[in-house]
């Protein structure tokens, strides 16, 4: 009997069946973490972007979360400074996934597929992760967690890119000038499904204290970490694997409980015309680049 969509986010909002090993990128030449079942071949991986200001410590439990459910998630540690270079984080990203899959991780029962790769970020990380896709066709999927505006333009990108997005947005923030959720799914190539989480917020993802918590700026919501990473596991676990018991997450009509469709005002022109925007430019880079 297959499962509801209920069922599926009470289940992924828990920790997996996986025991958990956790590994130092830097002793491959990448300044990260990577968190890893404690054994598998041919495993999916995700290269996670931090927000501004965070570090990876401050989504240790998300990707700890994302490995007990089989999936290695690996996460550097750059551009943490209060002016990062959100393309030098993007390269970052790629070499990440360069050392998942090109080297045997943990006591050598671990590997990585190279066809089941995912880009995956929160916040301006969430953009990073959309630039870093449209730099590469390897990745089967992207996650951009409640994203925020990039240097250069994630919208732009995201027409670029033909695989499939998963766009969360707090109800919280939905609408302020630091998301680009709804751009970013109006102007994505191929599939994207947008997902509001319930009285959720961007800053609710974030575990622990980070540098903007001392000055009084958001806070952890616990609800909104577990529906937020139930989301995407079930997401990439059905891209990267194939997996038919979670398809439902691909399907842009599915209900899943703490969440609601955006709301749009459809006699506001503002997203037509920066999708258009975004297209135009985004033919523009092309004839640049020669692509």
């Amino acid at each position: 009997m297959a499962q509801t969509p209920k069922s599926l986010v009470s289940k992924l909002s828990k920790r997996g069946p996986h025991k958990v090993l956790r590994g130092d990128l830097a002793l491959a030449g990448q300044p990260g973490v990577v968190y890893t079942p404690a054994e598998g071949f041919n495993l999916p991986a995700v290269a996670f972007a931090h927000d501004w200001l965070a570090s990876t410590v401050n989504y240790a439990a998300t990707l700890e979360h994302l490995a007990s459910w089989g999936i290695v998630a690996a996460a550097p540690a750059t551009e943490r400074g209060p002016v990062p270079s959100h393309l030098g984080l993007a390269a970052d990203l790629g070499t990440t996934l360069d050392i998942c899959t090109g080297v045997r991780l943990g006591p050598g029962r671990i590997s990585v597929h190279p066809e089941r790769l995912a880009f995956a970020g929160h916040g301006m990380g969430a953009g990073v992760a959309v630039l870093a896709a449209a730099r590469t066709a390897r990745v089967k999927a992207v996650a951009a967690l409640f994203p925020a505006p990039t240097a250069p333009s994630a919208t732009v990108a995201a027409a670029r890119i033909d695989v499939p997005g998963l766009v969360l947005a707090g109800a919280n923030d939905v609408d302020s000038l630091n998301s680009d959720a709804l751009a970013l799914a109006d102007a994505w190539k191929g599939e994207s499904l947008l997902r509001v989480v319930d009285k959720g917020s961007s800053a609710g993802v974030v575990e622990g204290r980070r540098l903007l918590g001392f000055l009084g700026v958001g806070g952890f919501e616990r609800r909104t970490q577990h529906v937020t990473r139930a989301l995407v596991t079930g997401f990439l676990l059905h891209h990267l694997t194939g997996d038919k018991a979670y398809a439902s997450f691909a399907d842009a009509d599915a209900h899943f409980p703490g969440t609601h469709p955006a709301v749009r005002d459809e006699t506001d022109d503002t997203l037509d015309a920066r999708d258009a925007a975004a297209h135009h430019a985004s033919a523009q880079i092309g004839q640049l680049l020669g692509r």
